[in-house]
């Protein structure tokens, strides 16, 4: 009925390459008949040479498109320092009417921010001076 001396062995794994690094080693596995393959390193990154394929630096150097950000004008910045003294408020009241941290009212001033409509709409209406479009420094044309 059953075979008692029969085994079956369910998923045996394959025997996993290893990576053989003394002359002595490689010598006893061609002694005892294992596949042996000799692959060479490949060239670190930072090695001198081309590293970089000559198709994509030319592709690079080809690239035409400008990055450039534009920044608030110096005339925006002057116009919110005049209006806040007009006012005597510092940057930091400026800032906390609205809701900002002072150094977005300092980036503004210096003319470094990257302009945001509904920051210089905020600021337009505490100080009460046109801050976009023409007319910059003007007072606002209230109701």
């Amino acid at each position: 009925m059953s075979d008692w001396d029969t085994v079956t062995v369910i998923r045996k794994r394959p025997e996993k390459p290893t990576v053989l690094k003394s002359e002595a080693a490689i010598n006893a596995a061609k002694r005892s008949g294992a596949a042996i393959a000799t692959e060479k390193k490949a060239a670190p990154l930072n090695a001198k040479g081309p590293s970089i394929d000559s198709k994509k630096a030319a592709k690079v150097d080809g690239e035409t498109e400008d990055f450039h950000v534009e920044r608030v004008s110096m005339s925006v910045g002057r116009a919110i320092q005049q209006g806040r003294q007009a006012k005597s408020l510092t940057q930091k009241d400026l800032a906390t009417k609205i809701n900002e941290k002072q150094t977005v009212v300092n980036e503004y001033e210096a003319g470094k921010a990257i302009p945001n409509q509904q920051v210089l709409a905020k600021m337009e209406r505490i100080l009460g001076v046109k801050l976009r479009g023409q007319g910059i420094g003007q007072p606002l044309g209230g109701k």
